[in-house]
C-alpha cells in the first residue's frame, strides 16, 4: 500500500525540569519535526510552559492520553485547543461518544488564530503485553483489541490512531492510507529496548506505514541529541526503509 504522507520524526520530552526540556528543544530545532510534550511536562509546567516551547518554534504533540467522562473531556479539550499544538491524544477506550466530544472541544476551542489540533486515539499503550491485558479484563490477542479500538477511532472522525508499529501493517490493511499513524516506542537499531514490550525500529516502521515516529530516550539522554536525532532520520531514509 503506498503510503500517502512523508514520515515526520517527533523527540518525546518526558521531563518535569522546563530547562532540560528546553536545552533539547534548541538543540533539535531543524533538526526534528515536532516535539512530544507528555503528561509529566504539563503536570510539572502547565500551559504556560507549553507555549515557551513552542516559542522554539517547531510543532507541539501535546500528548495528555484523555480519559474521562465525555463532557470533561470536551472541556479540556478546548483548553488544548486554545494552545494552538498541532496533535494531541485521547484513549480510545473513553468510547465513541467521549471521542466525539473531544472533536467538538477542540474545535470550539480553537480560535480564529489557531487551528484545531489533529487528535489521535491511543488503542493499547506499547508497555503492554498480552499477560497485561488479560490482567485488566481483556481477553485475546493485543492485534485485536487495538482492531477494535482502531475502527472506534475512525468511527469517530479522529484524524488518527495510536499504536504499536507491530500493528500499521493490520491497520493499515483495515483502514487505508487516511487515518495518521503515530508510532511509539521506536527504538532505533543501536538503542536498547528499554522498559516498551512491542518494539520496531524506526525504518521498520516507516515501511510498514507510520506517519509520525515518536521517539524520546534514544535522542534525549544521547550526548548529542541533535547527532541521534540525524542518525535516526538517516536509518528511516535508507534503503531499509524503501524496501
Amino acid at each position: 500500500m503506498p503510503q500517502l504522507r512523508p514520515p515526520r520524526l517527533f523527540c518525546a520530552i518526558d521531563t518535569v525540569d522546563f530547562a532540560r526540556a528546553r536545552e533539547i528543544g534548541r538543540a533539535l530545532a531543524g533538526v526534528v519535526d515536532g516535539l512530544k510534550l507528555g503528561l509529566e511536562f504539563f503536570t510539572a509546567n502547565g500551559p504556560i510552559g507549553v507555549r515557551q516551547i513552542q516559542e522554539l518554534g517547531l510543532p507541539i504533540f501535546l500528548d495528555l492520553k484523555l480519559h474521562d467522562i465525555p463532557n470533561t473531556v470536551a472541556g479540556a479539550m478546548r483548553a488544548v485547543a486554545s494552545l494552538g499544538v498541532e496533535i494531541t491524544t485521547v484513549h480510545a477506550g473513553g468510547g465513541l461518544a467521549m471521542m466525539r466530544a473531544a472533536l467538538d472541544g477542540a474545535h470550539e476551542g480553537a480560535d480564529s488564530h489557531t487551528t484545531p489540533p489533529k487528535i489521535v486515539g491511543v488503542t493499547v499503550l506499547t508497555s503492554l503485553g498480552e499477560d497485561d491485558l488479560s490482567q485488566i479484563g481483556q481477553v485475546g490477542p493485543v492485534a485485536d483489541q487495538v482492531a477494535k479500538l482502531a475502527d472506534l477511532t475512525v468511527e469517530a472522525g479522529l484524524a488518527g490512531i495510536v499504536s504499536s508499529a507491530r500493528e500499521i501493517a493490520l491497520l493499515r490493511r483495515r483502514l487505508g492510507v487516511e487515518p495518521l499513524m503515530v508510532v511509539p516506542g521506536l527504538r532505533p537499531s543501536w538503542s536498547l529496548a528499554q522498559d516498551q514490550k512491542r518494539v520496531v525500529t524506526p525504518s521498520d516502521a516507516v515501511r510498514l506505514g507510520a506517519d509520525i515516529l515518536v521517539i524520546g530516550r534514544p535522542i534525549t539522554e544521547a550526548d548529542d541529541p541533535a547527532e541521534a536525532a540525524s542518525r535516526i532520520l538517516a536509518e528511516v531514509n535508507g534503503p531499509a526503509s524503501a524496501a
